[in-house]
């Protein structure tokens, strides 16, 4: 039974260890999201403090092309993270899966066990207790 134990809290550790990492990645993906809509809005009072829409125009704002290559980047990072977002979360519930198997191996084996118990004839031991006991 120590092995089974030992078997749950390594699967539960796993199963924590696969949420946090989920958790970690979707955070990251909401806080890029945020930068960008943030950098957006720059982006957008740059021009109209200009006066000048186009990124091909001479005399765009250079703060404004540096806000939309770094807008770009994040988009891109969120992008590769929701991919990342995806397998973690794939592993996270294949390692859920291996968590419930695992428990119902160990329900199943300490019902058998007890039934074992039940079913097994008293040794003689255990008779000579009862009987100094009872």
């Amino acid at each position: 039974m120590k092995l089974q134990d030992s078997l749950l809290r390594l699967k539960k550790f796993q199963v924590e260890e696969k949420r946090r990492r989920v958790a970690q990645i979707d955070s990251m993906v909401a806080e890029f999201s945020r930068i960008a809509r943030e950098l957006e809005q720059e982006i957008d009072l740059e021009e109209q403090r200009a006066g000048i829409f186009d990124i091909a125009h001479f005399a765009y704002p250079t703060y404004a092309r540096a806000a939309r290559a770094r807008r770009d980047n994040l988009n891109r990072s969120a992008q590769e993270l929701m991919t990342q977002l995806e397998d973690a979360r794939a592993r996270l519930e294949e390692t859920l899966a291996e968590l419930e198997k695992a428990q119902g191996f160990d329900a199943r084996d300490r019902a058998v066990g007890g039934v074992a118990e039940l079913i097994a004839p008293p040794d003689d031991k255990s008779l000579g207790l009862r009987a100094a006991h009872g």
